[in-house]
């Protein structure tokens, strides 16, 4: 999140984020058709999810839901589900991202445990987004002050995106270029 504007940079993150999940389910519809999805790209954008995601942009949130909280009290019972929702975001991507491996280095996996897996973490990160979106942005950008902001933007290190960054990382120029197709 940038200093300049962190809800619309905040925004911008979560607009990236539903392009790759969008990605990620229509490897679900080559999957429900009986091909083979694209594995790679799946453990590219779940990866990605995962290392970015949860350790760049969950924390912060984590910090904004904290400090809201404080000054919404209405608001807490959302934005505590929205923090643990982050958890299980991190607990289902994981799961996900060990089976697409698996497969990827010819392990068996049945295919409903992939499908079930799949299905429940685009839900959940897709529901989840949605409702920051609909009601914890809004309520950020009217609520939160520069002291705030800061504090959002202390709870994790800069990181370099690898993938929507300025200079992105040569391990996802596949998944970027499948972004460009789909923009």
């Amino acid at each position: 999140m940038t200093a300049i504007d962190p809800i619309a940079a905040w925004h911008t993150e979560h607009v990236y984020f539903n392009q790759l999940l969008s990605l990620l389910r229509k490897q679900l519809d080559v999957f429900h058709q009986g091909d083979r999805p694209n594995y790679e790209l799946m453990q590219d954008i779940v990866g990605y999810l995962r290392d970015y995601s949860d350790q760049y942009h969950h924390p912060r949130e984590d910090v904004a839901f904290e400090r809201l909280a404080r000054r919404c009290p209405d608001m807490e019972l959302v934005l505590a589900r929205l923090h643990q929702e982050h958890r299980v975001i991190a607990h289902t991507g994981e799961v996900l991202l060990r089976m697409i491996e698996a497969i990827l280095e010819d392990a068996i996996v049945p295919r409903e445990q992939l499908e079930s897996a799949l299905a429940t973490y685009l839900v959940y990160y897709g529901n989840h987004l949605a409702k920051e979106e609909e009601d914890v942005l809004p309520l950020a950008a009217k609520e939160l002050g520069p002291l705030d902001w800061q504090a959002v933007k202390d709870a994790a290190p800069s990181g370099r995106d690898p993938v929507f960054g300025e200079r992105s990382s040569e391990r996802y120029r596949e998944l970027r270029r499948q972004i460009a197709l789909e923009s």
